[in-house]
């Protein structure tokens, strides 16, 4: 239909020349807009597609050529052309695991302080310090943890450090790299819970442990699950800081505390150098760090829809 015709149809064919002309602008603009807009959406879609097809296809000689024994090889040599993904994908999940373990329950505490118990004169330093950690570069927490944690890990606990460098100082670095991101996704959906719910409970003389578990929680569980995805998702791509502290070790290492790799961190020490199958490799490196991390999105998203769908 026509823009003239949706303009008689509607009833407001008796409009002047003017008025219908002005209208009919403002049609032709809202068809326009949406367009643009559906075609920013179809871009995004596009580069998606782009980025998944040039990996596969940079990727598909290593996995050709080593099949499955790409990802069950407990080694990565370059130097004898061995190429194993399996000590770079368990790092990344258990530095990443670690890294949550550590960091959900401090972000939650912080968050539940900051809108139920801070006092107001400290509430907006210390968010505002919270936001402050978040902008702090990847690669000053990694000179923090070669410089500073490693060395202390070491100093105290020397069986079970004796270098101090390890997937767990890595997963340790990522839990305070990961932690303003979480704390203040936490922080802002809490205060989204109406007053009158706070005092409702308070009312019934509920403490405020009672309050948090039952009224609180249960009201922003969809947010707090958001904003651990999304400090998940910062963990398991995180480069810099865990190259200086993971240890670098590309043999498969399954000790919590040993030293390994992760798939950020080879890809970040080798790319530049590689070249012929090591490149392919990498490349199919980053295609499973790709796919793992959008299993994940897709896990939590799960979890969501299952979640609102018995509680609606």
């Amino acid at each position: 239909m026509s823009t003239s015709n949706a303009i008689q149809a509607s009833g407001l064919g008796h409009l002047s020349d003017a008025t219908r002309k002005r209208l009919q602008r403002k049609a032709r603009f809202d068809v326009w807009f949406e367009r643009t807009l559906f075609a920013f959406a179809f871009a995004v879609l596009l580069l998606l597609g782009a980025i998944i097809a040039s990996l596969m296809v940079s990727s598909w000689p290593a996995i050709q050529r080593y099949g499955l024994d790409f990802f069950t090889e407990n080694r990565w040599a370059a130097n004898v052309e061995v190429f194993g993904a399996l000590p770079a994908i368990y790092g990344t999940l258990l530095t990443s695991f670690i890294a949550i373990v550590i960091a959900v329950p401090i972000s939650f505490g912080i968050a539940i302080f900051l809108t139920e118990q801070c006092p107001g004169f400290l509430r907006q330093p210390l968010s505002t310090l919270i936001e402050l950690l978040a902008g702090i570069p990847s690669i000053i927490y990694g000179m923090w943890g070669m410089e500073v944690l490693a060395p202390l890990l070491r100093t105290w606990f020397p069986t079970v450090f004796p270098a101090g460098t390890g997937l767990t100082t890595a997963g340790i670095i990522l839990a305070v790299m990961i932690i303003p991101f979480i704390t203040a996704v936490s922080r802002d959906v809490i205060n989204t819970v109406p007053a009158v719910m706070r005092e409702s409970a308070y009312g019934l003389g509920c403490t405020t442990w009672e309050v948090t578990r039952s009224v609180i929680l249960p009201s922003v569980k969809t947010g707090l699950v958001g904003g651990v995805v999304l400090g998940l998702g910062r963990a398991l791509g995180e480069t810099m800081a865990v190259t200086f502290v993971i240890g670098n070790n590309l043999f498969l290492n399954t000790t919590l505390t040993g030293q390994g790799t992760s798939i950020a961190a080879l890809i970040a020490n080798q790319f530049s150098e590689s070249d012929g199958s090591q490149r392919s490799a990498l490349l199919a490196l980053g295609l499973i760090l790709f796919l793992i991390t959008f299993a994940v999105l897709a896990f939590a998203r799960y979890l969501l829809r299952n979640s609102t769908g018995r509680h609606a």
